[in-house]
């Protein structure tokens, strides 16, 4: 089952209680009782998520590739911020297509899938980022040059001197509102190059809720990474 952004393999059986472990290779498994219901489950699951971020994040630290992606059919995919799987068609014009909730990849394809999930991301990244960012700056009244989208994987954005603002395509993973962070801090930092009061106020102000996303990303930044 899939809980948000977590794909949860649940197991039910004669025991009285849950039992939660992520695996080496980085899979969520639950023993539940066999009248446990999916409510429960994902009360659970929604308790631990501060731990199993730092479970995983401790694997993916020590093989980072152990978690990332294998582009097989059934195989799930972040796209802001929720999971949708992975289907290989035939007779597709295109090498990727998001449609109904599932993404459908050529069979022509199979062996660039990697290239042509990037790709489709940046993409999406240039084209959702760049609306965000003009939508803040008119907002609070920013100025900036122009939106590069780059490959970084550590480095969510950057703002330059001259007023270049950067975004790692890997953010359109993200749910929308850690993106909002992300484009807000950066445009914050035009006008306010330190990490300052000041600097935080403002971004308060366009954003009051800004921890909650500031949080998301320093826990689960490392999903934003599977695709290597």
């Amino acid at each position: 089952m899939t809980v948000d952004d977590l794909q949860v393999y649940v197991h039910k059986t004669n025991r009285k209680s849950l039992e939660l472990r992520v695996s080496e290779d980085g899979a969520i498994i639950v023993k539940v009782p066999t009248e446990a219901t999916m409510e429960t489950v994902v009360e659970f699951i929604n308790k631990h998520r501060e731990w199993i971020a730092k479970k995983r994040g401790t694997i993916l630290k020590r093989d980072p590739k152990i978690l990332s992606r294998r582009f097989l059919p059934g195989e799930s995919f972040l796209y802001l911020g929720r999971y949708y799987r992975l289907k290989i068609v035939s007779n597709q014009s295109k090498p990727l297509i998001f449609k109904d909730g599932w993404f459908y990849l050529s069979e022509s394809y199979v062996d660039q899938a990697r290239d042509v999930f990037v790709s489709w991301y940046r993409q999406q990244a240039r084209e959702i980022i760049k609306r965000r960012v003009k939508w803040y700056a008119s907002l609070g009244g920013f100025e900036y040059k122009r939106v590069n989208i780059t490959n970084a994987r550590k480095r969510w954005g950057s703002c330059t001197r001259e007023g270049t603002l950067n975004f790692s395509w890997r953010l359109i993973m993200a749910p929308l509102r850690a993106i909002d962070y992300v484009v807000i801090h950066e445009l914050v930092h035009t006008i306010e190059p330190r990490h300052t009061k000041e600097f935080w106020a403002k971004v308060k102000v366009l954003m009051p809720d800004y921890e909650n996303w500031k949080k998301w990303l320093d826990e689960n930044g490392y999903l934003l990474t599977l695709i290597i």
